[in-house]
């Protein structure tokens, strides 16, 4: 049976088990040989990575041909309203590519949302907003170039779900394993490493 790996990756933790340029890797908090991560997150956005052991289950959840949903939190600078999210719900021209239409809302800040370590810079005299967008995509950076583009650039970036896959009670540094199927709820949880985050989701 194929397993996945459902890992919180927190904020300067590259995709991958190799580091690179002193970030730190996969392989500070995860453990399990024969794991490949299916899809990718930039090393400054935090949140929900698979892992799996099936190579044509990677391919599948990574392949943006299959339109599995990812859902993203972003805290923008400025406060957006319905006219200002409209262009990220349409097609939006980035220059080398158009996005595909998205689902766009202002959302309360998330509950229970752990402090990012390094903490975000805030202008002060310009307000934050938390958005929820949701992509069928995932171009490299388009959450940040989208926003940037509709003129409130994004300041924190977390992957909230995958297609019904969801950070749950995860912490930052720390995975569950399941069975693929994402009916399966509730196994135990792992810690890893020195970005373990003693706190809830």
């Amino acid at each position: 049976m194929s397993r996945i790996i459902l890992f919180n990756k927190p904020y300067g933790v590259l995709s991958q088990f190799t580091a690179e340029d002193g970030h730190a890797s996969l392989k500070d908090f995860i453990d399990q040989p024969g794991f490949y991560a299916a899809g990718r997150l930039d090393a400054d956005s935090e949140g929900l990575l698979i892992l799996t052991d099936d190579g044509a289950l990677q391919h599948r959840l990574a392949d943006p041909r299959h339109k599995q949903p990812k859902t993203y939190w972003a805290q923008v600078e400025g406060a957006p309203d319905e006219a200002a999210l409209e262009p990220l719900r349409r097609p939006l021209d980035l220059g080398d590519f158009v996005t595909r239409p998205a689902r766009a809302r202002v959302i309360a800040e998330p509950a229970g949302l752990w402090p990012r370590d390094p903490p975000v810079r805030f202008r002060k005299a310009i307000p934050t907003t938390w958005i929820e967008i949701v992509l069928t995509e995932g171009k490299n950076r388009q959450v940040r170039r989208m926003t940037a583009k509709a003129g409130f650039p994004t300041l924190r970036l977390v992957r909230a779900a995958i297609g019904t896959w969801t950070l749950g009670d995860l912490a930052p540094g720390q995975w569950r394993m399941e069975g693929a199927s994402p009916s399966n709820q509730n196994p135990p949880l792992q810690k890893g490493g020195s970005g373990d985050f003693s706190g809830g989701w």
